[in-house]
C-alpha cells in the first residue's frame, strides 16, 4: 500500500460513530500524524483499533489506557487540542 492510500486508509479510521471522539481524532491526525516517528504511527495505528467507548472514557479523562504506550498517545491528543 503506498503512502497516500496508507493515509487515506487512517483518515477514514478516525471517523468514528461518537463524534466527541472524532473531533479529536481527525485533527490531530491531519496536524501530527506525519510527523510522528515510526513507532508512534504505530501506536495511533493501534489507538484506532480500540473501541469507541473506550477512547471516550479516554479522551474525557473518566479512565486512562492500561497500556501505557496508548496512555502517553492519548495524553498528546489531550495537548494537542488544549485539554
Amino acid at each position: 500500500m503506498n503512502q497516500s492510500s496508507e493515509a487515506r486508509r487512517l483518515q477514514w479510521q478516525c471517523r468514528r460513530g461518537i463524534k466527541e471522539v472524532e473531533v479529536l481524532l481527525m485533527p490531530f491526525f491531519e496536524a501530527y500524524y506525519a510527523e510522528l516517528g515510526p513507532s508512534d504511527q504505530q501506536i495511533f495505528e493501534r489507538l484506532l483499533a480500540c473501541q469507541d467507548v473506550d477512547l471516550f472514557e479516554w479522551f474525557t479523562q473518566r479512565a486512562s489506557p492500561e497500556d501505557a504506550e496508548l496512555s502517553r498517545l492519548v495524553d498528546a491528543i489531550l495537548q494537542s487540542v488544549g485539554a
